[in-house]
């Protein structure tokens, strides 16, 4: 459940938001937070140590993509709970469609 941990943060999970969408360079994925370059690089280590992501070197970049099998492993575990709310939610409307 590391996975979970780790994108408790926001900017966190909006860098691998943004990665889903394709692979792009740390500066690329900086520019577009209002935060220093130097705490979008400790976030990418973080995302990195954790499995989220991984790195290439192209060139003088540093190239990140997204990895999808944690995103599954929290997938699965969240599953249970789907269901749990789905369940309630359904016996909910159900009360509420009686009421009127």
């Amino acid at each position: 459940m590391e996975a979970l941990t780790v994108l408790a943060d926001p900017t966190r999970r909006a860098i691998v938001e943004q990665l889903i969408e394709g692979p792009e360079d740390a500066g690329t994925i900086a520019a577009r937070f209002p935060v220093s370059r130097p705490a979008i690089s400790r976030h990418l280590r973080v995302l990195r140590e954790a499995g989220l992501v991984r790195s290439e070197t192209a060139a003088q970049r540093r190239v990140y993509h997204v990895e999808l099998e944690p995103l599954r492993e929290l997938d699965d575990w969240l599953a249970q709970y789907r269901s749990f709310w789905a369940d309630r939610l359904d016996r909910l409307d159900a009360h509420l469609a009686e009421e009127n």
